[in-house]
């Protein structure tokens, strides 16, 4: 048995896989300790694993303009790092030299800058982490920049000419947001490393990527002992069932369409909600809107009868059941969708969304509206293609079979085990 830490931030999206993980590592006998912000902290006991507060403690709950700052389409990124981890990377340095006393190994996230700082120190075996793709920025497999999400209209040819192009730009980019990550490393009498951001992110034991090999890779330009897991899936912190009113419905007629922005989209809305309830309308169809906590109170006294408005469900139990699911794109919600086997379309906000939309649109699954496209006879007409045409559903099916049969929680548990031995 080892005393395993596992360190990440974010919103759910960035805490239910490694939540999956500390299950996984916990059932083969392992001591797991979560270390992240204290407001997940009854999410991770209620799920039996042991907890030490980590840091930055925003929380987007209680601070929804920091959420709409980090899901800027162009300036996101930035926000995260120089707003929110950076401020914040002394307290995380210390949380988590206090979290890995005694600890065998250390599991971390892209956003727990603190962890290869403190890796280093302890000379500590470390495996890091990345959710998505764009992680990797391979040069053969061109990423699609938040910023300029026209693109993935180029041909294949010239997104790979530029791609090299594009990487390095953000390279010298980051490099000045990461300057006062390297001045932090020398007062802590580190030497400066490679780019924190980028190579210094990257475990030399082992890294996981924890999404499904539908995506591609491992390419020759990824990290050495770069493992492709398949997702890892839970999300029984949101409930052990669908709510009753959510049931009901369900049984009471067709399959809806399911509407979902996440837990960090949802704070940029706009008229999401709006155009959601006018295209089930003018479809004929039927709808499911898990609007968040601030906007299904608002929602739900202005629906038809054909659209129920809920806070939340756990989405492994109702995309199934879906007829279509119109989605952010963030990589939790993403491969719930895909192993359930229904077409999707993807509105991506920021960050990784708009590169992981480009990539299920080129799986065949997906048809992609940016946000500020989204209109209610746009949606209309997008899902009308997905749903009336079989070509997405039997190709959402081929996907998902591949995807269910990736044992992602097991793959990863697999190479840990690996560097403890």
């Amino acid at each position: 048995m080892a005393r395993i830490v596992i360190t990440t931030w974010g919103s759910f999206g960035d805490v239910n896989p490694y939540l999956a993980l500390g299950l996984g590592l916990r059932e083969r006998g392992h001591d797991v300790v979560l270390c992240m912000p204290p407001f997940y902290e009854p999410v991770i006991r209620g799920a039996g694993l042991e907890f030490a507060p980590g840091a930055p403690d925003a929380d987007p709950a209680l601070d929804p303009e920091m959420v709409r700052k980090c899901m800027h389409p162009r300036r996101g990124a930035e926000a995260i790092f120089r707003d929110v981890l950076i401020p914040a990377l002394g307290e995380a340095h210390a949380r988590l030299s206090d979290a890995v006393r005694g600890a065998d190994l250390m599991v971390s996230h892209p956003a727990a800058m603190a962890a290869p700082l403190v890796a280093e120190q302890q000379q500590l075996r470390w495996v890091s982490t990345v959710l998505s793709p764009l992680n990797f920025m391979s040069a053969h497999d061109p990423i699609i920049p938040p910023m300029v999400p026209w693109w993935r209209h180029l041909p294949w040819s010239i997104q790979l000419r530029f791609a090299d192009w594009v990487a390095g730009g953000g390279r010298q980019v980051a490099s000045r947001w990461m300057e006062p990550v390297q001045q932090f490393r020398a007062s802590v009498g580190l030497p400066r490393r490679e780019h924190p951001m980028f190579e210094g992110q990257h475990s030399p034991y082992a890294v996981l990527a924890l999404y499904s090999r539908v995506f591609g890779g491992p390419y020759p330009d990824y990290p050495a002992r770069t493992t492709i897991t398949g997702q890892l899936r839970y999300d029984a912190s949101h409930g052990a069932g669908l709510p009753s009113p959510l049931e009901s419905f369900l049984r009471q007629g067709a399959a809806p369409i399911v509407f979902t922005l996440g837990t960090s989209a949802v704070e940029v809305a706009g008229t999401f909600w709006e155009e959601s309830v006018r295209a089930v309308q003018a479809l004929g169809a039927r709808g499911v809107l898990l609007a968040g906590r601030e906007a299904a109170p608002r929602m739900a006294s202005q629906v038809p009868g054909n659209v129920l408005v809920v806070e939340g469900a756990p989405h492994s139990l109702l995309f199934p059941r879906a007829a279509a699911i119109v989605h952010q794109c963030g990589m939790g919600t993403l491969g719930t969708a895909l192993a359930a086997g229904v077409p999707q379309l993807a509105v991506p906000y920021a960050n990784d969304q708009p590169d992981n939309a480009f990539r299920l649109t080129r799986l065949g699954v997906a048809r992609t509206l940016y946000p500020a496209r989204y209109r209610a006879h746009r949606v209309a007409n997008e899902l009308s293609i997905l749903i009336d045409h079989d070509a997405h559903g039997r190709r959402a099916k081929e996907i998902a079979q591949v995807v269910n049969e990736e044992h992602g929680v097991s793959t990863a548990c697999n190479v840990i085990q690996g560097v403890l031995e």
